[in-house]
């Protein structure tokens, strides 16, 4: 890993197991793939040895893949030629490594699984459920649901999370999760997906209660009622 640098951008393994999943990218050109050699190496066989490059272009950072085998994606496109990445920029690399770009200046999310000290919390007493949008954790009576939500999901919790307790429609989640559909059109069934699988991804931690409520013929909404038995 690189010396550390305000000044630079930073690229974290959200879910990873290294001792310090994260970089900085404070060079002109740095190649993250599997192969030893690579600036970033991320032994995981889904990735190329030599999967992506970061460039650094007049204090802009640019993403290239490089023809990787099972592909690259930043906020669920597919990566095709080049892209300038944004701070907060979701990376994803064969599917299942899951990275973060956070630009020059910004705080790298905490690579550590404690709580936070302050969090949203519903009126009454603990909450259930805690979210930290800024390191877009989610907390079940106190513990951090892990692996973290994948981008789609945790744009549905914000989302939810948003109205807070009022009901979310059906084309809130649309605009909230898929911004870039422009008329394409998203299916009931592709939302009813979403919403169940965030469900299930809750239940991982609590079955008992029914975090997503739907509302017939309105949408959905988030009861995070005070949990009376504590975390």
């Amino acid at each position: 890993m690189s010396q550390a640098n305000e000044e630079s951008p930073v690229i974290v393994w959200m879910d990873g197991s290294l001792a310090n999943p994260h970089w900085q990218l404070d060079r002109a050109e740095m190649v993250l793939g599997r192969e030893e050699t690579c600036d970033i190496v991320i032994p995981v066989r889904q990735i190329s040895r030599q999967h992506l490059r970061f460039l650094n272009q007049g204090g802009a950072c640019v993403i290239e893949d490089l023809r990787s085998k099972n592909g690259t994606w930043v906020n669920g496109f597919r990566l095709t030629g080049m892209r300038e990445l944004e701070d907060g920029d979701e990376i994803l690399i064969a599917k299942d490594i899951h990275l973060r770009f956070v630009g020059s200046g910004a705080t790298a999310p905490a690579t550590t699984r404690a709580l936070p000290e302050k969090l949203p919390s519903a009126a009454g007493g603990a909450a259930r459920l805690r979210f930290d949008p800024e390191s877009r954790q989610v907390f079940i009576r106190g513990t951090v649901l892990e692996p973290p939500l994948s981008l789609p999901q945790y744009r549905l919790m914000a989302a939810l999370f948003a109205s807070r307790g009022g009901v979310c429609s059906r084309a809130d989640v649309v605009q909230a999760v898929w911004p870039d559909a422009k008329g394409l059109g998203v299916s009931e069934q592709a939302i009813d997906a979403l919403v169940r699988r965030l469900r299930d991804r809750l239940a991982e931690l609590d079955s008992e209660h029914q975090y997503i409520v739907t509302v017939r013929g309105h949408g959905f909404r988030l009861d995070i009622s005070p949990d009376q038995n504590g975390p």
